[in-house]
């Protein structure tokens, strides 16, 4: 979410020559989702690649350990909660981007 309200703080002025050209409201709030939600799933991928490689990089260290494995419901269940809070997370900094009125937006610094 503190990702999501610095993107909003940062392109605040993008936000208000968007709004000033004719942008709606659903269409800001779209853009926030979306950047939410694809950043979100990037790192939840990330992680799963990370997880996986250090188990297999474990199993492999150790003679009698068994190799890693992974069930596809788990890797479903990661991505899915990792869109979720991304999704959850990103409404507000959205919400909060697409209320902006256009002159306030272009005058901030």
């Amino acid at each position: 979410m503190n990702i999501m309200l610095v993107s909003v703080t940062e392109r605040t002025r993008e936000i208000g020559i968007c709004k000033a050209i004719g942008a709606k409201q659903h269409h800001i709030l779209m853009q926030f989702l979306i950047d939410a939600l694809l950043l979100s799933l990037l790192g939840g991928l990330l992680d799963l690649a990370i997880g996986y490689g250090l188990g297999t990089l474990i199993s492999r260290s150790i003679p009698s350990f068994t190799a890693a494995s992974i069930p596809l419901w788990s890797v479903g269940l990661a991505l899915g909660f990792s869109g979720f809070v991304g999704v959850l997370f990103g409404i507000l900094p959205a919400a909060k981007a697409a209320n902006l009125d256009p002159i306030d937006a272009l005058r901030y610094e």
